[in-house]
């Protein structure tokens, strides 16, 4: 098992998880990975995680993985714009300690790691939304990729995978099932052991995109696997037939930020160039936060030195009034400017998918 393998030290099992059967396989996979403290819940509440400070409670939380049932909100499908028509949750919550993380200011409470049993309900709702959807399916820039189906936005799948399988499920079940029409999952890793993965029947119905970034931002990027690992792993997928892309976020101004982004362009460029038949996209982030994930990102994180300075950012707000600190306008034309010329000299067949 790759050296970055998160192994929970508790796992709680509700007690409806428990009766399904892939609950009951999720648990036998822990059990195999050598978790010691497997939890059996009389009913179908957590038990509470809430230490004395934030950070004994981060620590508690990021130490579990709770199997239980998503409920019927939890499996409505949602757009989510730019990424993809539909987002589709096969977990909540990441083992990963990124200290930017984008999570803070999107889910509430401690942050357990939640995976759902209720795998087959999950992966009915594909066929009936195929062919609905405004991000990709029925639009010119995007609509031969069908309607697509993100498993990405609330966790990593690919580092739940060796105590899970729902990723292989969700990706044999779009590669080999009659869906009504043409569909694409997506999902978004920092993790690398795709060996399960190589030999799926996925016939290019799923898209993996690596998140990368340049070496001064790796290191807020915690129990991940190291960049060259991420390309590396990125390759091996592209070898074995699979659509390919890259997640460049969150993009940071760092000194010295021109080389180590083009250092990390030119080490993707070397690791594909002979990959036949390349299908490979890039996504562009730039680094934002909002007034609750900056107070949640302190707590866990009290000592760290990722900049989130009021004074200089600007404010953008949604159409809901919510309000998100991001760069000032000319550093955002300056970025923007670099990595368009860059990626079209270094990856001139790397479709650009958005920036933002």
């Amino acid at each position: 098992m790759p050296r970055t393998s998160w192994i929970p030290q508790h796992v709680l099992v509700t007690r409806s998880a428990a009766e399904l059967p892939h609950g009951r396989r999720i648990v036998e996979r822990c059990e195999a990975a050598g978790v010691a403290d497997i939890r059996l819940l009389p009913g179908d509440r957590l038990p509470s995680l809430t230490a004395d400070t934030p950070r004994e409670t981060y620590a508690r939380a990021k130490a579990t993985l709770a199997v239980v049932v998503a409920p019927p909100s939890k499996r409505t499908l949602q757009p989510i714009p730019p990424s993809a028509d539909w987002r589709m949750d096969l977990a909540e919550g990441c083992p990963a300690h990124c200290q930017y993380c984008y999570l803070a200011g999107s889910l509430t409470g401690p942050p357990i790691t939640r995976t759902y049993a209720n795998l087959d309900d999950i992966l009915g709702s594909i066929a009936p939304a195929v062919g609905h959807g405004a991000v990709t399916s029925g639009t010119d820039a995007r609509g031969h990729e069908g309607t697509t189906f993100e498993v990405s936005c609330y966790t990593d799948p690919l580092a739940l995978e060796h105590l899970t399988g729902s990723l292989a499920a969700a990706i044999t079940h779009v590669g080999t099932s009659d869906l009504g029409g043409p569909a694409q999952l997506r999902f978004t890793t920092k993790f690398a052991d795709v060996g399960p993965l190589l030999e799926l029947p996925h016939h290019g119905r799923t898209r993996v995109r690596f998140s990368v970034n340049a070496a001064s931002v790796e290191r807020f990027e915690g129990g991940t696997a190291r960049m060259p690992e991420r390309i590396a792993a990125l390759r091996a997928l592209a070898l074995a037939g699979y659509p390919v892309g890259l997640t460049i976020a969150p993009i940071m101004p760092v000194d010295g930020w021109r080389e180590e982004y083009g250092a990390l362009l030119d080490a993707v460029a070397a690791a594909t160039d002979d990959v036949p038949g390349l299908d490979l996209t890039t996504e562009l982030i730039t680094h934002r936060f909002t007034p609750k994930s900056k107070e949640v990102l302190l707590g866990w994180y009290p000592r760290t030195k990722l900049e989130m300075d009021e004074d200089l950012r600007r404010q953008k707000r949604g159409k809901f009034g919510a309000v998100k600190h991001v760069y000032p306008a000319p550093v955002m034309r300056e970025l923007r400017t670099w990595f368009d010329d860059a990626l079209a000299r270094r990856l001139p067949a790397a479709r650009s998918l958005y920036w933002t």
